[in-house]
């Protein structure tokens, strides 16, 4: 081990002992792969475990983010989070530290519990859309100023700015003539249709949900804010979905509005350009596809 390594696991040992008021002693250290953020790691004790992210002294504010997320999120008694104990940095890196928590592979029964849980943490009301920091979805930043105005924070802060990223990437005059196309009729979307602010995951794909023992589910990596309910469930279904049972709970609490089945199309194209902004072109023919059925749903399509 490294006496870079060395300095970091004593650091990060210590701050856990001034947190918890508790010993903390490292016996075993034990790499954990998923992660293309962050490097993360099983730090075990002789009675306690934590789940620690390590990443650049900049990196500071993002592990704040994530932190402050699962705060929110374990405060509603809904859905279930790894308990956030600390985070901090030193001049060579920043950590985050979490409950450690075995978990297990994602069953029909803990797809049903979420769906449902997931649903009363959407029914909670809350103030504004937006949130009182900004965050990050993966490593892009992810502005969230607080307005009353849904379709005017999806517009600005979400896909233009997406929009603006790629474009000065070199993503070409296609997707910013479509992206003009589509942010021009974008009120088209909410005909009849009036969001109301939930606290979001914000992330909520297939990688970031688990079961723990017993079929209890939980989620993690969350880049939360105030927004319209369906992103969430649009964002499970990017990556081919969490199966009929969890839906179908959802749909027992808070049923979803007949539009969800084209708006969930606009609110997962800003996922698919940050995936374009972070990881490069192989992403842009569905970027490009996506926009275009999107602006023929509102009859503005114009071959190109």
């Amino acid at each position: 081990m490294t006496r870079f390594r060395d300095e970091t696991l004593k650091v990060v040992a210590e701050q856990i002992c001034l947190t918890t008021k508790q010993d903390f002693h490292i016996q075993a250290i034990q790499s954990i792969s998923g992660g293309d953020i962050s490097s993360a790691f099983k730090f075990e004790g002789k009675t306690k475990s934590y789940f620690v992210k390590l990443n650049r002294p900049q990196m500071l504010n993002m592990f704040q983010a994530e932190f402050a997320g699962l705060q929110a999120l374990a405060q509603t008694n809904t859905v279930s989070v790894p308990r956030p104990v600390l985070c901090g940095n030193t001049d060579k890196i920043s950590f985050l530290v979490l409950e450690y928590i075995e978990l297990n592979r994602f069953t029909t029964l803990s797809k049903r519990l979420l769906g449902q849980q997931l649903a009363e943490l959407h029914l909670m009301p809350q103030p504004y859309f937006g949130w009182h920091i900004d965050n990050t979805i993966g490593s892009t930043i992810q502005l969230n100023s607080q307005t009353k105005d849904w379709i005017r924070f999806w517009h600005k802060l979400r896909l233009d700015f997406q929009l603006q990223l790629a474009i000065s990437k070199g993503y070409g005059k296609q997707l910013a003539a479509l992206g003009g196309l589509l942010i021009e009729r974008l009120a088209d979307f909410f005909q009849g249709y009036t969001p109301s602010p939930s606290l979001l995951h914000g992330d909520l794909w297939s990688g970031n949900v688990a079961s723990t023992i017993g079929d209890n589910p939980i989620v993690f990596d969350p880049a939360c804010y105030f927004g319209d309910r369906e992103t969430d469930l649009a964002m499970t279904e990017l990556f081919g979905g969490f199966g009929r049972d969890f839906y179908a709970a959802y749909n027992d609490v808070w049923e979803l509005d007949s539009g969800y089945q084209t708006r969930k199309h606009l609110y997962n194209l800003y996922h698919v350009l940050n995936h374009l902004n972070l990881f490069g072109g192989s992403y842009i023919f569905q970027a490009e596809t996506m926009m275009k059925n999107l602006v023929q749903e509102v009859g503005s399509f114009k071959l190109l």
